[in-house]
């Protein structure tokens, strides 16, 4: 043989090997897109939670729109029915006052404080000098009835030998001697109780 039939020879055999492999590859990507066209990829439980806990970007805005919605409706529907369905502070801590004799009010005076064992209030109207409160049935809600005059008056109750200003029933509060004292008006002064 010489080299030009050998050549030839070559070059005819390597064309048909490369027709063969041709013919394959050619028919590789309809034979994959017939083998998995039938498949439905299946869902797993764990599928569903990731797509809950992860979700798409699109599912997530509209998930905040609704939590966010929820929220705006149910504060207003709050504020709205606050009023209605729940009486005033000033009816709940309205200060007991009734008219006693000579003209004189007596004044309710009332100061929580379960667990303790002396309660007083002190005041201008006592030189403030301490007056017990006392707990009759023992539920911890202290009280003593004290006759006073028409006028405006500062006090504090003594718990347990501590100083406590701030009486939710007061009219007004105010900062004196490095305490708080708590103001009432008797009667038509100040218009309180």
């Amino acid at each position: 043989m010489r080299v030009d039939n050998l050549d030839q020879a070559l070059s005819e055999t390597l064309h048909q090997e490369v027709q063969e492999e041709a013919y394959c590859i050619n028919l590789l990507e309809e034979r994959v897109v017939a083998e998995i066209e039938g498949r439905v990829p299946r869902r797993s439980i764990g599928d569903f939670f990731r797509r809950m806990l992860a979700p798409s970007r699109g599912v997530r805005i509209g998930q905040l729109a609704t939590v966010g919605l929820t929220a705006i409706v149910f504060l207003t529907l709050g504020m709205f029915l606050a009023g209605r369905l729940t009486p005033s502070h000033r009816a709940v801590l309205t200060p007991v006052v009734a008219k006693g004799v000579n003209g004189q009010n007596q004044v309710l005076f009332v100061m929580p404080a379960p667990g303790a064992h002396s309660v007083s209030v002190v005041g201008n109207f006592n030189g403030w000098e301490a007056t017990p409160l006392t707990d009759k049935n023992g539920d911890g809600i202290w009280t003593a009835s004290i006759p006073l005059p028409d006028g405006r008056y500062e006090y504090a109750f003594v718990v347990d030998g501590k100083w406590w200003g701030q009486d939710p029933l007061a009219d007004g509060y105010v900062h004196s001697f490095g305490e708080y004292n708590s103001v009432r008006y008797v009667g038509q002064v100040g218009g309180g109780a």
